[in-house]
């Protein structure tokens, strides 16, 4: 519970490699999570090579912290590796479609989880790249990802060189829904996030981006309508080309 709660995202990392044996432990943790049918509809590239990190940098927006951080664990659903067990066993594959898109993201997520728990509680720092599916038909190449497999998160793994606050966190009551869900009231949006809006980081941020609120630095400034179309095309342009939108 100490190391769930006490999670945080490292962008920061010290010159000091991670031993193979860590490594590994770290990565026996990850393939030990649940995952749909134990099919383990996942892979994961573990990249140390210093000028695929320097590739991998510049599709990830040049964040310093892919540079400096040991390891890089590109989580990847995957159907190609299943689909040619089935074939060698005279066993017709379906996995080319949507569904199992899906089923073999949630197994990918579900592994990175357990890495990032096991990483956390050997001491090593993480952070979550969300440019992996923004980037995705770059990372493609860099990773040289045949079809069937698509990249769907990226962690940057080392030993941390800052110690940053936990960031701030919803009520429970914000996301906890007994028995049915319970659609929100206006008076329920307001209360959920009153604590979230009244932060000193939070009014600094408003400050300095210029904005009348929070909401709007997410819609005007981090996610844009126009930057999520354009990244949605283009993912699903990969999600084409790697195979997975059959019907």
């Amino acid at each position: 519970m100490q190391t769930i709660l006490n999670h945080r995202s490292i962008r920061k990392y010290k010159n000091i490699t991670i031993d193979d044996n860590t490594l590994n432990e770290i990565l026996n943790a990850g393939i030990r999570a649940s995952n749909t049918g134990n099919m383990q509809t996942y892979s994961i590239v573990v990249t140390k090579n210093e000028d695929i990190k320097k590739q991998l940098w510049e599709v990830h927006f040049k964040q310093d912290m892919v540079l400096q951080a040991p390891v890089i664990l590109t989580f990847c659903a995957d159907i190609n590796r299943f689909s040619k067990w089935c074939n060698l066993r005279n066993a017709e594959p379906g996995y080319d479609n949507f569904l199992w898109l899906y089923n073999a993201t949630i197994d990918a997520i579900l592994a990175s989880q357990n890495i990032v728990l096991a990483a956390e509680n050997k001491g090593l720092g993480i952070c979550y790249l969300g440019t992996t599916t923004y980037m995705a038909d770059k990372i493609v190449d860099i990773l040289k990802l045949p079809k069937g497999v698509v990249p769907v998160t990226s962690i940057t793994l080392g030993y941390a060189d800052e110690n940053p606050e936990l960031t701030d966190r919803l009520p429970l009551s914000g996301v906890i829904h007994n028995d049915t869900y319970n659609d929100y009231s206006d008076g329920d949006i307001n209360k959920i996030y009153k604590e979230k809006e009244n932060l000193k980081e939070t009014i600094d941020l408003i400050e300095e981006n210029k904005t009348q609120n929070l909401a709007q630095i997410f819609t005007q400034k981090r996610y844009t309508k126009k930057d999520n179309v354009l990244f949605s095309n283009q993912f699903l342009k990969v999600l084409e080309k790697q195979g997975f939108m059959n019907q």
